[in-house]
């Protein structure tokens, strides 16, 4: 009778820990699955890092190296001198007195539209003239005369004929010359006014 109770006592004893086996089993086969299911951290996908801009590129500014050709007839660049900061008459002088005989022809420097035939008292009888791009002014004044048909809005190719030298205005008649000056337009264009450009550093080398 002993006997048989212990047998009874350790096959519940068994069958207990073959059910706590079972239950442990279940319990981690279940975490196992949620873990399996359960949605992953979100993934927040950055863009590659763009390298830094730099400063913006300034545009190219339309110059005039190269392109003018010196506006008197027979002068070369060893007769030219750079008299653009001269002091004339309590100010700069701010163009290039090109000394010629009287009645030499006065070139177009480039190509452009004559905007302004005028007579004033300091310059006499002047031209102004665009060039192609409308950036630039270029004053030829003390003319002796106009070239023949001559006219505002007429288009002068480079090297074309527009007047002849002398001394109108405040020049001296015993000192006939082209006075020559460049000057930058503002926005307004105006033919009247901008920035005074030394014609020299462009027709030395001519």
């Amino acid at each position: 009778m002993r006997a048989k109770l212990v047998a009874v006592f350790f096959a519940g004893f068994a069958c207990g820990l073959v059910f706590l086996a079972g239950l442990i089993w279940e319990t981690g086969r279940s975490r196992t699955a949620n873990a399996a299911v359960a949605p992953s951290p979100a993934v927040f996908q950055t863009q590659p890092a763009q390298a830094p801009k730099g400063p913006a590129q300034p545009q190219p500014e339309t110059t005039l190296p190269d392109r003018l050709m010196i506006p008197v007839q027979g002068v070369h660049a060893a007769d030219l001198r750079d008299n653009f900061a001269d002091i004339r008459g309590g100010h700069r002088h701010e163009a290039l007195d090109i000394m010629a005989p009287r009645g030499t022809p006065v070139l177009a420097a480039g190509e452009g539209i004559v905007v302004k035939l005028f007579l004033s008292k300091p310059g006499g009888l002047t031209v102004y003239q665009f060039d192609d791009t409308r950036t630039f002014c270029f004053y030829y004044a003390h003319l002796d005369r106009y070239a023949q048909g001559l006219k505002e809005g007429a288009l002068l190719r480079q090297g074309d004929v527009l007047g002849y030298v002398g001394s109108t205005g405040d020049a001296s008649p015993e000192a006939p010359h082209l006075h020559f000056a460049i000057f930058k337009l503002g926005p307004e264009r105006h033919w009247w006014q901008g920035t005074a450009i030394d014609p020299y550093s462009y027709l030395a080398g001519k």
